[in-house]
């Protein structure tokens, strides 16, 4: 008797845990800020409430609304790429699976906020000075977290195929 090998799906609740807490954070900030009301929490740190109706770093904000279903349909094509490839993968690919599981958690929370509201929002808010980087929040962070890990998991790779040589 074969037994099926564990995919890379068993990896789906990683991106369920961002959806959940992006959107919870989303909603404690638009619950108790107003629409740019900043509070100081560290000399580096602010939690500001803002809207962003582009993509990083407002990308395509100011073009008319078309952007909105562009990126929400995006979020759903790279997903769906994503849970493919989660899909192929052996559950033993911890750290790709767990870099794919984190983008599409992002990827689909950043979705849900622009599909309901028409915009993301946005509350980390980390300065220099006079200097602020641009404004985000849990989705951007799993996003980027996981693209590092896909980085990360290439080098190890790599590393792997030069030891088979």
């Amino acid at each position: 008797m074969m037994t099926k090998s564990k995919t890379g799906l068993s990896f789906l609740w990683l991106s369920a845990v961002v959806f959940f807490i992006d959107l919870l954070t989303k909603y404690i900030v638009t619950q108790n800020f107003e629409l740019y009301e900043s509070v100081n929490i560290l000399p580096i740190f602010n939690l500001t409430y803002a809207r962003n109706t582009g993509a990083a770093f407002s990308f395509l904000a100011e073009h008319g609304g078309w952007q909105k279903y562009f990126f929400i349909v995006l979020a759903l094509a790279v997903s769906a790429v994503l849970v493919h490839l989660l899909r192929k993968n052996s559950a033993r690919q911890k750290l790709q699976n767990s870099a794919y599981a984190l983008i599409i958690g992002g990827a689909l929370a950043n979705m849900a906020d622009r599909a309901y509201n028409g915009f993301v929002v946005d509350f980390f808010d980390f300065f220099w000075r006079e200097w602020h980087y641009p404004v985000f929040n849990v989705a951007d962070i799993a996003i980027c977290v996981g693209v590092g890990l896909l980085i990360l998991d290439s080098f190890k790779n790599g590393e792997k195929k030069a030891d088979k040589q």
